[in-house]
């Protein structure tokens, strides 16, 4: 990698918890000066605006977060417990980025106004439902999950309910709502969508 490209990734690595914790608006350019060491024009040799290191900060972010997420995930044969990694996993390894989901964060951040991260927000969920859903169908096949199960809607189910989790959390300064997710989806998943053994 050349040196440029590697200040390049240096600074996306070190913006990226900047916007994550503090948004699009509330992150300064003093912010991401400090963290980086650069000046503005150090930054902006590498970036054609705040904007596009920030939508590059969230791809960063979020694939780190989902790698975290997905980690050991292949170790395991049966998709139902693979599944119920999954949650362990959504629920121990939240603080890989600095400042919380980066998918939630970017999501109620752009709600009203950055078309572009709103974009990249959009993308990260439809590859996260993809993912599950994906994984839902090798296990319907596998016969480890039930054929009644609709993978689409126990994906969107999954998702939901640990991203609201996550929101009850922060507000309440609580991790109460999230156990009680990882719970109430491990039983989902024991009684409603595993196969049962004969």
């Amino acid at each position: 990698m050349r040196k440029g490209e590697q200040t390049r990734q240096e600074i996306i690595r070190k913006a990226a918890p900047i916007f994550n914790k503090k948004g699009y608006d509330g992150a300064a350019l003093s912010d991401l000066m400090r963290a980086t060491g650069l000046e503005k024009g150090g930054i902006y040799r590498h970036f054609s605006s705040k904007e596009a290191l920030a939508a590059e900060a969230f791809d960063y972010a979020w694939q780190e977060t989902f790698d975290s997420r997905i980690r050991d995930l292949d170790a395991i044969s049966n998709t139902v417990d693979r599944l119920k990694q999954f949650v362990a996993n959504f629920v121990e390894r939240r603080g890989v980025i600095l400042g919380g989901c980066p998918l939630l964060n970017t999501a109620i951040d752009t709600d009203d106004g950055n078309s572009i991260l709103r974009a990249r927000a959009r993308k990260a969920l439809r590859g996260w439902r993809s993912y599950l859903i994906s994984m839902i169908r090798r296990g319907i096949k596998a016969r480890e999950i039930r054929s009644r199960i609709d993978e689409k809607k126990l994906a969107t189910l999954i998702i939901s309910s640990l991203e609201g989790a996550i929101m009850l959390c922060r507000l309440e300064r609580n991790e109460e709502p999230l156990r009680a997710v990882q719970v109430h989806l491990n039983n989902y998943l024991e009684t409603e969508a595993r196969v049962p053994s004969k």
